[in-house]
């Protein structure tokens, strides 16, 4: 375990004083990368994607929910897992706490994954997340995002993901995307990010990284089980 050096009050005021101007020069920078995210070209969504919902067959526009910008999650469950991915659910945990929020600032959420809304309805159910957990079989909204993979592209080794072709390794790896839809209609795709993108809305880590051990692991998430799972 490091331990770190023991100072008088004033030394360590000195040394938190210079670290302060650091962190507000990272707030800034963080302010104006946010900027230019949200200043970014727009993409109009064309294709008629379907989505199966616990209330039936939906269309992306129906996602919004009478909002007018729409996060999705995409989700890791693949057609043949018995559970979701135990990172995604990490993630998800965090954003069932700001849905409540979001709902109410024109701001929609929906998690989307290829196993059948009967799993993901169960499996929502377990978690007891409030957010719709919705699934795109039969569409082609993953492949498009590329956060699914074909059989081909895992033994090839060569797929896109993160803007870049990669070895995705497996059939699903995780990401997000955020849509906007016009009074008329009409969607938009604004942004998308993926790996180590989503990792400001996980709470659980910037709470860690002000502690003396921080994140206190070896490889990312290493430690994290799905809430059910921790045991007491």
């Amino acid at each position: 375990m490091q331990h770190n050096p023991t100072v008088s009050r004033e030394e360590w005021r000195a040394a938190r004083t210079a670290l302060l101007a650091k962190e507000k020069a990272h707030t800034r920078a963080r302010d104006a990368l946010a900027a230019e995210r949200r200043a970014l070209p727009w993409v109009r969504v064309d294709k008629a994607y379907r989505f199966q919902t616990e209330a039936g067959e939906r269309s992306l526009a129906a996602l919004f929910d009478g909002r007018s910008q729409l996060i999705v999650q995409h989700f890791m469950f693949g057609p043949d897992w018995e559970a979701g991915c135990t990172g995604c659910s990490f993630e998800a945990d965090h954003v069932d706490a700001a849905w409540q929020h979001l709902q109410h600032h024109d701001v929609g959420f929906v998690a989307v994954a290829r196993a059948p809304i009967g799993k993901l309805a169960a499996y929502r159910r377990r978690m007891g997340w409030r957010f719709p957990l919705v699934s795109s079989a039969g569409s082609d909204f993953n492949f498009d995002f590329h956060v699914s993979f074909t059989p081909a592209e895992i033994e090839a080794g060569r797929a896109e993901y993160n803007f870049e072709t990669t070895d995705p390794g497996i059939e699903e790896l995780p990401g997000a995307s955020v849509f906007l839809r016009d009074p008329d209609g009409t969607v938009f795709h604004t942004y998308s990010s993926y790996g180590r993108g989503g990792e400001e809305v996980i709470g659980t880590y910037m709470l860690l990284d002000i502690t003396p051990r921080g994140r206190n692991e070896s490889g990312p998430m290493d430690w994290v089980r799905r809430h059910d799972e921790y045991g007491d």
